[in-house]
């Protein structure tokens, strides 16, 4: 029986505004690839990222680009070689996992080997923004157990220590997306461990981190934007101590879930992260993150509506997808 596929853009608006260092967005932009057999459908959804010079047409057109190819039955394995990772792939890769799952029965949680699973407690995001701002945000969510901090300015200690008086008892990830130089990476970093963060992701520039190699690091520093698939890892050990696994990044599951196996064998801690996307986007990364070391799944927590069916969260946990949404 043959496959067609389709692909769509849709647009989720956030609540309120995100913010980062490089920039502010008011609504999530994603592309859902549904690729078809007749009798089952298969989804996945992916977040095309301007820094890694990805558009919403240039994606778009890279999914149509493989359609025929896909309905005439190319296999996950060989996508992999067909397409480049990122976002495109991503959303091709998870729609054959899901068509996959719809057909045979066995939902993707068995056939990855993800037995018994459970809600994970994921990081909470607050946007970047003005001291005062971000301490009141840090305030109201003080509850949830861990709190991911944008930052990425020369002022930053302003910010983190009006946001550890706000939420004294949260687990803290900061998040500097390249913000930082090496001129006051060491006095972030000593203000970082003063005040008790357990990770520092993507302090410097992907193309400007040598410096993380030889210094010493009081707070493990988690690489985002210096990795991309398991052809990346071996070369960032000297100055990385964990990596966060998107599947935007890797181009979809089937990477992430060898670069995973990689990063455990290189011994990196591993963060399981996502770009501002619906459920349907976290959904595969929910059962790669059953194990990890931290869990940054909040992508629809900060939209101010999600798609239906969605993924259930209470509070901070988030619970595995059912086969309606993904899998």
């Amino acid at each position: 029986m043959g496959r067609n596929l389709e692909a769509t853009i849709e647009t989720f608006p956030i609540a309120g505004t995100f913010t980062i260092s490089r920039g502010s967005k008011t609504e999530a932009e994603v592309i859902v690839c549904t690729i078809t057999d007749g009798a089952h459908s298969g989804c996945g959804e992916c977040v095309p990222y301007k820094r890694y010079g990805e558009s919403l047409e240039g994606v778009l057109a890279d999914i149509q680009a493989i359609a025929r190819k896909i309905e005439d039955g190319l296999s996950r394995e060989d996508l992999q070689r067909a397409m480049k990772p990122g976002a495109a792939r991503n959303a091709v890769d998870c729609a054959l996992w899901d068509l996959e799952a719809k057909r045979s029965g066995l939902s993707v949680s068995e056939s990855i080997g993800v037995t018994g699973a459970r809600p994970l407690a994921t990081a909470f995001t607050l946007s970047l923004g003005e001291p005062e701002t971000m301490a009141a945000e840090a305030a109201k969510n003080a509850h949830r157990p861990l709190l991911k901090v944008k930052l990425g300015t020369d002022n930053d200690e302003a910010r983190l220590r009006a946001i550890r008086h706000a939420a004294p008892n949260a687990k803290l990830i900061v998040d500097a997306n390249e913000g930082w130089t090496e001129e006051n990476l060491a006095h972030h970093m000593a203000v970082a461990a003063e005040l008790g963060v357990s990770l520092i992701e993507q302090p410097l520039p992907a193309n400007r981190d040598e410096a993380l190699a030889g210094i010493a690091r009081p707070v493990s520093i988690c690489a985002d934007e210096s990795v991309h698939a398991t052809k990346d890892l071996a070369a960032l050990r000297d100055r990385y101590d964990a990596v966060n696994i998107k599947l935007d990044k890797t181009g979809g599951l089937t990477e992430a879930l060898a670069m995973k196996a990689e990063a455990k064998r290189l011994r990196f801690q591993i963060m399981v992260g996502c770009m501002v996307g619906s459920s349907l986007a976290m959904a595969p990364a929910v059962l790669l993150a059953h194990d990890a070391d931290y869990v940054d799944l909040d992508g629809p927590l900060l939209l101010a509506r999600d798609r239906m069916p969605a993924l259930r969260y209470e509070g901070s946990l988030v619970y595995p997808p059912e086969a309606a949404l993904w899998g």
